[in-house]
């Protein structure tokens, strides 16, 4: 017995954890708990040593501490809440509507603009959803749209959000995969712009084909230069901040924290030209950006403990063994592991999924040979972050235990039920997978623009 303990605790733990997260408590606290757990057991079992134990507070400050990227993260979350928070997010929306009023599903086609104009904000799908959704969708069934269809459109436009440069996931894959942040940024944008052509074209249709589910909506017009003066405010002040910080990154002009720090500063400014700043918005916005970042960091440190046991009593070479040992080509492979994310995103939000499965597969990824298909490793590897970010998108929102689903449900009117949720998704997540298998089948998708741009 504790022979075949000592050869398979790395999936004892593994199984383990999968337990402990069904529990409902903080994941962050059930990551170090297992990670503290396992690690006396592997000391009993002589896996580990005793003098390994204070090597777990060193990798806990070295996993935040000496990160080049992390310090961006609560700047991007202060710059997404101040958006959401000021009103500043609900004019873009409104701005929309005026400018596509003439339009079938003019307001469905609004809220996909939103979800990716607001990528900053995205940082977790819970938040983009459910900010999306308190946003759009009041609106959307006062005006007559369904309940299905504005349900989907809204799941739809908060997980696109995720995908979407500059989103918080981007930084992470980047890091968990060693990927420049130039590369990560840009290699999304065709697959996004394809994704967000297919949900606009879907939305025309229903509008064309099924009027009472998204019916057309008539604004008031305005005259023309007060309209000029009210798209520029609304419209190209938002999205102009959002491509700085965008393009300063991609350009080298400046680190991502810098970028962030304009970014966090652009945000002032528009509410203030929105006249909605105050002191208590303020605050507002400081200490929800302070829970939600130290909600984040408490995870990643969680999830350095967990992954350091992890690997001390060699569970990634054991998963390495097990995968290799199945034979498996690489493209084969390549889809298991896709899988093994796709189902965790049932359960859990991206970034525990990132830091806990992306370290135990990288050895492998790195192993996998795909012949003359790319340049380098790091082009495979940005490939396959893109591969990865649809991937968890799609997993977001499949029923029955789509993530982000239960987030929607939540924020949404006791009118909207979970069978209309479910209904409303299914054209999206097909959407997602055909666009998933283009990529995967066209790498040159996700490759074409930094090729193009960073040479």
């Amino acid at each position: 017995m504790i022979e075949w303990l000592q050869d398979w605790l790395p999936l004892v733990m593994a199984g383990s954890l999968g337990v402990l997260l069904f529990t409902g408590c903080p994941v962050a606290l059930v990551l170090t708990f297992a990670g503290l757990a396992f690690a006396g057991i592997g000391i009993a079992l002589d896996l580990m040593s005793v003098v390994e134990l204070p090597n777990i507070t060193t990798r806990m400050y070295g996993s935040v501490g000496e990160s080049l990227l992390y310090p961006s993260v609560p700047m991007l979350i202060f710059m997404g809440l101040m958006m959401e928070r000021s009103g500043v997010a609900r004019e873009l929306l409104v701005c929309l509507q005026v400018l596509l009023r003439r339009v079938p599903g003019s307001l469905a086609i609004a809220v996909a603009l939103i979800g990716v104009i607001l990528a900053p904000s995205a940082g977790l799908i819970g938040a983009s959803v459910a900010t999306i959704s308190l946003i759009a969708l009041p609106t959307m069934l006062e005006r007559g749209y369904g309940s299905s269809f504005s349900a989907g459109a809204i799941a739809g436009a908060g997980t696109l959000g995720i995908i979407c440069p500059p989103a918080i996931m981007l930084f992470f894959l980047a890091d968990l995969l060693g990927v420049r942040m130039g590369e990560m940024f840009l290699a999304p944008l065709v697959p996004v712009a394809i994704l967000l052509a297919l949900y606009i074209l879907y939305f025309l249709a229903r509008g064309i084909l099924t009027p009472r589910v998204a019916p057309d909506f008539e604004a008031p017009a305005m005259p023309l230069g007060e309209l000029a003066v009210y798209t520029i405010r609304s419209l190209a002040l938002p999205v102009g901040l959002i491509g700085l910080v965008l393009g300063s990154i991609v350009a080298g002009i400046a680190t991502p924290t810098q970028s962030s720090a304009v970014g966090a500063a652009g945000s002032v400014l528009l509410t203030i030209a929105n006249r909605s700043i105050s002191r208590a918005l303020l605050l507002e916005v400081l200490e929800r950006t302070i829970a939600v970042s130290a909600m984040v960091f408490f995870v990643v440190i969680g999830a350095s403990v967990f992954s350091y046991t992890f690997r001390s009593i060699d569970g990634d070479g054991l998963i390495v063994d097990l995968l290799l040992g199945t034979g498996l080509g690489p493209w084969p492979m390549l889809s298991m592991i896709l899988a093994v994310i796709f189902l965790l995103g049932f359960i859990i939000d991206w970034i525990e999924i990132a830091l806990i499965t992306l370290p135990i597969f990288y050895p492998i990824l790195d192993s996998l040979d795909f012949g003359d298909r790319f340049a380098s490793s790091e082009e495979a590897f940005t490939w396959i972050a893109v591969l990865i970010a649809i991937n968890l998108q799609t997993s977001f929102l499949t029923p029955p235990f789509g993530f982000a689903l239960f987030f929607l449900k939540g924020s949404a009117p006791p009118s909207v039920t979970m069978a209309d949720i479910y209904r409303g998704v299914a054209p999206f997540v097909l959407i997602q997978i055909s666009v998933l298998a283009l990529v995967m089948l066209f790498p040159e998708l996700a490759l074409w623009l930094p090729r193009l741009i960073l040479g």
